[in-house]
């Protein structure tokens, strides 16, 4: 048996733009757009009572995916099953105050570059649902700047509170300062 270690480098290219804080200033305007749309997206939900009250909105969103007419807009079945779960659940009751403080806490994190790489993967995760739902409009996009963020997760917020964050929260395979400090009290006690 072999247990020889192999190890892959990663272009240099990728290694300047995904973690090198040099090009941060490359992500920052991407990270500020993204946020931005977030931000105006959960805005326009929050002041609407369609979607902060009833959420009425939400449930005609999920209904106009599912008219069959010329053909339907979600196009999988097992999604489609899902959203008509949500509709027969009446989750929209709920589930539109999830939409738009979701969208509005990912818009914070993108704007104040604070832990960027799980804010873009959040976005785009809802990005990608709205396509899934029959809702093209600048999903694509948006998901597509979010994927690149997410790539870039080490240096994307560096000109933001990520320069602190990172270090001091760490990521679960290397606990940062914060955690290293209650390890040693706890030793220590």
């Amino acid at each position: 048996m072999n247990t020889e270690k192999v190890m892959i480098e990663e272009p240099r290219i990728a290694k300047l733009l995904f973690s090198d804080v040099r090009f941060a200033w490359l992500w920052l305007p991407l990270r500020l757009y993204l946020g931005y749309m977030w931000f105006e997206a959960g805005w326009h939900k929050f002041v609407d009572p369609k979607w902060m009250g009833s959420g009425e909105a939400l449930l005609e969103f999920w209904k106009r995916g599912l008219k069959m007419t010329p053909k339907p807009a979600i196009s999988f079945d097992w999604y489609r099953s899902f959203i008509e779960y949500l509709i027969n659940a009446e989750a929209h009751t709920w589930f539109s105050k999830v939409i738009i403080f979701g969208e509005l806490a990912i818009a914070a994190g993108l704007i104040l570059g604070a832990f960027v790489g799980v804010a873009a993967f959040f976005g785009g995760l809802m990005n990608w649902s709205f396509i899934m739902a029959g809702s093209a409009s600048t999903n694509g996009m948006l998901f597509a700047i979010a994927t690149w963020l997410v790539l870039a997760w080490r240096n994307a917020g560096w000109i933001g509170l990520d320069r602190w964050l990172l270090p001091m929260v760490g990521t679960p395979w290397k606990p940062g300062r914060l955690f290293e400090a209650r390890r040693t009290n706890t030793v220590m006690s």
